[in-house]
């Protein structure tokens, strides 16, 4: 299964999950609960009022060599946002990729995750905590706080 077959299946289309894709082109569901909607919601919210230009956008997909992963949280450029905005999936990822951690997530899993939006195009990946706490990431590792978004809390209340 690709992804524009996901998205056009009417049987996946209400599904209150986060899919992706694995390489294989098999589904892999996950259930999110309240915490995680709201820490997207509130990362969304900063962003947009953090940022000037371009887009924060929610469930996010990316093409990669691995299957199609859906990024929790993403900052988009304008000028990327003109290139793909009528894509199913991106080829490329935007800018700032965000992760939402729950209980069912691995430091493997988030790793591999990391590696794969820097290695396709990703300027920053941030993780979030179910705690608020932030991490971010740039291809040469950890950094104490964003380049692009300096100002951006290293914690988040709800």
């Amino acid at each position: 299964m690709n992804w524009q077959e996901v998205c056009a299946d009417p049987h996946l289309q209400d599904l209150p999950y986060k899919i992706e894709l694995n390489e294989q082109g098999q589904i892999l569901m996950s259930p999110v609960r309240l915490y995680h909607s709201a820490l997207q919601g509130e990362i969304i919210r900063l962003l947009t009022r953090l940022m000037d230009t371009g887009k924060a956008l929610p469930e996010f997909a990316i093409a990669t060599e691995q299957g199609t992963k859906v990024a929790d949280v993403v900052w988009c450029s304008d000028a990327l946002w003109q290139q793909i905005k009528h894509e199913a999936e991106s080829p490329v990822a935007p800018e700032i990729c965000v992760e939402v951690l729950s209980s069912g997530n691995t430091a493997h899993e988030m790793l591999r995750k990391r590696m794969l939006y820097l290695a396709h195009g990703a300027e920053e990946v941030w993780l979030c905590a179910q705690d608020g706490t932030m991490q971010f990431f740039s291809a040469d590792g950890a950094i104490e706080c964003s380049l692009l978004v300096p100002t951006f809390p290293n914690h988040l209340e709800l």
